[in-house]
C-alpha cells in the first residue's frame, strides 16, 4: 500500500485583501486591510418596559429569543426584577444567513404552561440599514410588541438596535457569534477575541554579604549558618558560610523574578543547620519590594544593615533579645536586564525592564489571520469527531487572541492585530489550538487546549512595506513523529517610521542592553529565572477573563545542528572540486581569470583585499536575484522531523526525572555528548536573507575597502586593529560595538526549526 507524501511547503495565496497586487505589492498601513471582509447582522438588545403580565403572581421573569432561520440566541434571565436591562450585543454571519426575516421574542422562564411568549418583533432583513465603519454603531430605538398574529400590544416595548457591518467593527469583540452558536452559560466567554498585556518583569538582586552578633542557640558547637530568602513560592538559599563563628560571611546573589505591582515582601531569614539535621532560625528580616531601590544603570548597589527579628535561644529554648543581630546586605531591583521569558533564540522582545532605557520605536508589525484549511479532529462530540480552533499570536509584551469558531475543520477568522516594533531581530509567533473547555466536562487529556501546531517568523527576513501572504504548514512531533495538522494562512506586513532608528538599531545598540554585558549573568542562573518568569507569567495570564493557558512545544535541535554542522564543512569539498576544475582547464576561460588574479595578488599583495571585496560584491548582485523571498517558517526537513528514530521520539516524551532504564539512559547521554561537541550555527549574510543588513554590509564594505586602499595602509590598520582588540580595560567597557551588533542580528537557520 503506498504512503502518501505529505505537503510540508510554505505556499502563496491570494486572499480577497484589497484591489491592489498583494504579493509583492506596497501598500501603507489600514484597518482591517491585511484580512477578507465578513459582514455580520448585528443586533442589540438593550432593555424592555410596561411588560404584560400573564404570570399568576404578578411576576415574570423575561428573557429576549432571536431567530433567524436555523440561528437562536437567547438574553441572559431576570429574577425578580424590577428592571429588565439585558445590553447584549449579537453578530450572525451574513454568508450564513437562510432566512428573509427574523423574529425577536420575548418570552418569560417561570411561565411553563402553554405558550410562554409575552410579544415578539418581526423584521424584514432587507430592511436593516448598513453602518460600516468608521461609522458608530446604531443608536437603540423603542419597538412595540405584537402577539403571534402580529397585532400589536396595548403593552409593552423592547428596546433595540440592528445594523449590517464588518469584523472592524469596533463592538465585534464583545459579541456573541453565531459560529459559536451550541455554545451557552459562562463558557461564552472563552470564545471571544482578545488582547493580553503580560506583566512587567524585573529582576530582584539579593547580595548577601556578612552578619553580625548572631547567636545560636548552643554556644558548644561552631553554627553552620546559611540564608535563605523567600519571595512568593520561589525559596533560594546560600552555601553554609565557611566561617564558623557568629560573624560568618557569604558576599553570594540570590536572584529572583517579580512582577508589578510589588504586592510580595522579601523575607529573608538566617538559619543554623544542627547535627540532628534540623534547621534553627537565627533571626528574620522582611523586606516589601515596593520599598526596594530599582537599579537602571551598571552601577553596584549600595550595600545596608538590616535589622534580624528578635529570635534568640539560650539552652535550646527561645527568649526575649537584648540586643539584636545584623545582616549586611546589598538589596535592588535591576531595571537594566531584560527578563527573558522564552528561549533567547526565539525572543521576541529584548528591551530591558525600565522604560527610561527603551530605545525609540522602529516601526509597526501587522498580522493579519485570515483562516485555517484541512484541520485534524481533536475530539468527539455526540459520536462524531470535531474541533473547535482558536488562535494565539505573541510579539512582545503583548498576546492577542482570535475568537474560538466551534465545530469546524476550516475556520475563519479573519481578524488583524498589529504591534510596535524596536527591533527586527525578534520572533512573531502564532500557535492554532483546540479549546476544550467550552461544555464543561469536555475536557479533554489534562485539562490544556491541544496544540495543532505553531508558526514562527523572523521579523528580519521582512521587506518593509511589503504584504506576504502565505499559507503555513502546522506541525506538531507526536509519538509516531511528525505530523502536519492542516494549514494556516496568514497576512503579514512591517511598516518602518524611522528608518534613522533602524540604522542605529543595527549598529549602536546592542542587542541585550547594556547589563547584561557588564554584569553577565551565567547560562545557569538565566534558565533558573526563565523559568521562574514563565511560572509567574502562566499565573498571571490565568486570572484574565477569558483566561489565557500557556501551551509549550519543546524544541528540537540537536540532530538537525549536526546536520548544518556537516554542511558547512561541505563548502571545503565543493572548493577543492572546484580547484581541480581549475586546474584541469575544463573551463579554459576561468582558468586564464583565475591564473591572472593570482598574478596580481602575488605581484600586487595591496590588491588582495580589493579582489576579496569585488568578488564578494559580484556574489552578492548574483546572489540577490536568487534571494529568498518568502519569510522563515518551521522546516521538516533541517529539523530532521521526518528522520528521526524510535528511541529518538521515545526520549523527546519522556518525562522528567526519566522513567527509563539506566542503560537507555547512558546511552542518551553518549550521543548527546557526541553531537554536543560538534553544533554550529551558520549565519546567512551574502544571500540577502535580512535585506536590510546585506545592503547596510555591502555600502561599509565598499566604504572600508576604499579607505583602506587610498587613505590607511594595510599594515597601519592591522596595527591600531590589534591594539584596539587587546586595550586595556580603562580604556572601554566590554559592550559589544558596532560590528559586533552588526553580525549579531544576522538570521540563521534556527528559525526553520521545528
Amino acid at each position: 500500500m503506498a504512503v502518501e507524501k505529505v505537503d510540508f511547503s510554505l505556499k502563496e495565496t491570494s486572499p480577497n485583501i484589497g484591489s491592489d497586487r498583494v504579493s509583492g505589492g506596497e501598500k501603507l498601513t489600514s484597518s482591517f486591510d491585511l484580512v477578507e471582509k465578513m459582514e455580520f447582522l448585528f443586533v442589540r438588545i438593550v432593555r424592555a418596559r410596561d411588560l404584560p403580565l400573564k404570570a399568576v403572581n404578578g411576576i415574570i421573569d423575561p428573557y429576549v429569543e432571536i431567530k433567524i432561520g436555523n440561528y437562536n440566541a437567547t438574553t441572559k434571565y431576570f429574577e425578580k426584577k424590577p428592571d429588565f436591562e439585558w445590553n447584549q450585543l449579537f453578530a450572525f454571519g451574513q454568508d450564513r444567513l437562510q432566512a428573509t426575516t427574523m423574529e425577536i421574542t420575548v418570552r418569560d422562564k417561570e411561565l411553563i404552561i402553554g405558550d410562554n411568549m409575552i410579544g415578539k418583533i418581526t423584521v424584514a432583513l432587507h430592511e436593516v440599514p448598513p453602518c460600516f465603519p468608521p461609522d458608530s454603531p446604531l443608536a437603540s430605538q423603542w419597538y412595540k410588541l405584537e402577539d403571534k398574529n402580529g397585532f400589536t400590544l396595548r403593552k409593552g416595548k423592547l428596546m433595540l438596535a440592528m445594523w449590517y457591518s464588518t469584523q472592524a467593527d469596533r463592538v465585534f469583540t464583545d459579541a456573541w457569534h453565531s459560529d459559536s452558536a451550541i455554545v451557552s452559560g459562562e463558557s461564552l466567554l472563552n470564545t471571544r477575541s482578545k488582547a493580553y498585556l503580560s506583566p512587567r518583569l524585573w529582576y530582584l538582586r539579593v547580595n548577601v554579604i556578612q552578619a553580625r552578633d548572631l547567636v545560636p542557640g548552643s554556644k558548644d558547637r561552631n553554627p553552620q549558618v546559611y540564608v535563605k530568602a523567600v519571595v512568593g513560592d520561589v525559596i533560594l538559599r546560600t552555601r553554609v558560610s565557611p566561617d564558623k563563628n557568629v560573624n560568618p560571611q557569604w558576599n553570594e546573589d540570590l536572584m529572583f523574578v517579580v512582577a508589578e505591582p510589588f504586592f510580595d515582601s522579601l523575607i529573608v531569614t538566617v538559619e543554623d543547620r544542627l547535627e540532628n539535621n534540623t534547621v534553627q532560625c537565627l533571626g528574620k528580616c522582611v523586606t516589601r519590594l515596593s520599598n526596594v531601590e530599582q537599579r537602571l544603570l551598571p552601577l553596584p548597589a549600595d550595600p545596608l544593615w538590616y535589622t534580624l527579628e528578635d529570635i534568640v535561644f539560650e539552652d535550646g529554648m527561645e527568649k526575649e533579645a537584648n540586643f539584636f543581630s545584623k545582616l549586611n546586605m546589598c538589596v535592588s531591583l535591576d531595571g537594566g536586564y531584560h527578563v527573558f521569558d522564552e528561549s533567547v533564540h526565539n525572543g521576541s522582545d529584548y528591551r530591558p525592564t525600565a522604560k527610561m532605557l527603551w530605545t525609540a520605536m522602529i516601526g509597526v508589525l501587522e498580522l493579519g489571520i485570515i483562516n485555517a484549511s484541512g484541520l485534524q479532529p481533536m475530539k468527539l462530540r455526540d459520536s462524531r469527531e470535531t474541533t473547535d480552533a482558536y488562535c494565539v499570536a505573541k510579539y512582545g509584551p503583548k498576546w492577542v487572541k482570535t475568537r474560538t469558531v466551534v465545530d469546524s475543520f476550516d475556520p475563519k477568522w479573519n481578524e488583524q492585530f498589529s504591534w510596535d516594533v524596536y527591533d527586527l531581530y525578534t520572533m512573531l509567533t502564532i500557535g492554532v489550538f483546540d479549546d476544550c473547555h467550552l461544555h464543561g466536562g469536555d475536557a479533554v487529556g489534562d485539562g490544556k487546549d491541544p496544540s495543532l501546531g505553531k508558526v514562527r517568523i523572523r521579523l528580519s527576513t521582512l521587506a518593509t512595506n511589503k504584504i506576504y501572504t502565505y499559507s503555513y504548514p502546522l506541525l506538531v512531533l507526536q509519538p509516531n513523529g511528525a505530523k502536519k495538522m492542516g494549514e494556516l494562512q496568514l497576512a503579514i506586513r512591517f511598516t518602518c517610521s524611522s528608518y534613522l532608528s533602524l540604522f542605529l538599531v543595527y549598529t549602536m545598540n546592542p542587542l541585550l542592553p547594556q547589563m547584561h554585558h557588564i554584569y553577565p549573568l551565567s547560562i545557569y542562573q538565566l534558565d533558573i529565572l526563565r523559568k521562574q518568569a514563565v511560572r509567574i507569567l502562566c499565573s498571571s495570564l490565568s486570572r484574565t477573563e477569558p483566561p489565557l493557558r500557556q501551551e509549550v512545544v519543546d524544541l528540537r535541535k540537536a540532530k538537525a545542528n549536526f546536520q548544518r554542522f556537516l554542511a558547512t564543512f561541505k563548502c571545503f569539498s565543493n572548493a577543492r572540486q572546484w580547484f581541480d576544475e581549475i586546474r584541469k582547464w575544463n573551463n579554459s576561460a576561468a582558468t586564464v581569470l583565475v591564473m591572472a588574479i593570482y598574478c596580481i595578488i602575488v605581484f600586487k599583495p595591496d590588491l588582495i583585499l580589493p579582489t576579496v571585496t569585488l568578488y564578494s560584491i559580484q556574489v552578492m548582485i548574483l546572489q540577490w536575484r536568487k534571494r529568498q523571498r518568502r519569510p522563515t517558517h518551521i522546516d521538516v526537513n533541517l529539523s530532521v522531523a521526518g528522520s528521526v528514530t524510535a528511541d529518538e521520539l521515545d526520549e523527546e516524551f519522556d518525562t522528567f526525572p526519566s522513567s527509563r532504564q539506566f542503560d537507555v539512559l547512558r546511552m542518551r547521554y553518549d550521543r548527546l555528548r557526541s553531537i554536543a561537541g560538534r553544533i554550529v550555527t551558520v549565519s546567512l549574510l551574502l544571500n540577502w536573507r535580512d535585506p536590510r543588513i546585506t545592503v547596510m554590509f555591502l555600502v561599509c564594505y565598499l566604504v572600508g575597502s576604499f579607505m583602506l586602499y587610498y587613505l590607511i595602509s594595510l599594515k597601519i590598520f592591522l596595527i591600531f586593529g590589534g591594539f584596539y582588540v587587546m586595550r586595556p580595560p580603562f580604556l572601554g567597557k566590554d559592550v559589544l560595538n558596532a560590528p559586533q551588533n552588526f553580525f549579531s542580528r544576522l538570521p540563521t537557520k534556527a528559525d526553520y526549526m521545528l
